[in-house]
């Protein structure tokens, strides 16, 4: 059992990364990515919007949804439960930490239409994942989030240093480091799988 979560954490964080394999996520991963502050502060907020509405919405799903045959409800009941997560982080921040509440700026309401954060509710549903399992895979979707944003502000300020042609200035280098920071993540595949056979 302890082995089968390790391989979940594992794979959610490196191997199946929601903003370098899956593409979800891709909003804050470049718009809040600039600094190591603002990258870390929303990842943070992202993994605990993560497990809490995993946390909610699976016994959701499985002891309401599922019962009273509403699992077409499924997408809205998220969505609403992940708001109004979003909107406790919010009030939370701008009451203890006003200054990340300020640099994060408009990205911090955007995480409830963050598709990384419905997509891990919606993937542990059909992936079939128990309770722990989910939390397990939220933690490490949430991590390897973290991971994305950290590795790529720093990307950045190298970026942002650099002599880059006229033609590649702002977006389009950042799409390119983007892509080449993605491909370096299709190596774990197969370190995951041999560590744990």
């Amino acid at each position: 059992m302890f082995k089968h979560m390790i391989i979940i954490l594992m794979t959610s964080v490196l191997v199946n990364n929601y903003v370098l394999n899956k593409f979800l996520g891709i909003c804050p991963f470049l718009g809040v990515s600039k600094k190591l502050k603002q990258a870390a502060g929303m990842s943070l907020a992202v993994i605990f919007v993560q497990v809490m509405a995993t946390a909610a919405t699976w016994p959701i799903y499985t002891f309401l949804l599922v019962p009273y045959n509403l699992t077409y409800l499924e997408t809205i009941v998220f969505i609403l439960v992940i708001a109004a997560l979003v909107q406790f982080v919010e009030m939370t921040l701008k009451k203890f930490i006003p200054g990340l509440y300020k640099s994060l700026g408009v990205y911090l309401p955007l995480i409830t239409t963050n598709c990384a954060v419905l997509g891990v509710c919606l993937n542990n549903i059909s992936d079939g994942y128990g309770f722990g399992e989910s939390l397990v895979s939220a933690l490490g979707c949430g991590l390897g989030f973290m991971l994305a944003m950290v590795l790529f502000a720093g990307v950045r300020g190298r970026i942002e240093s650099s002599d880059v042609p006229k033609a590649f200035k702002g977006l389009p280098i950042t799409l390119v480091a983007a892509s080449i920071v993605s491909l370096s993540f299709y190596g774990f595949a197969g370190i995951i799988d041999n560590l744990f056979k």
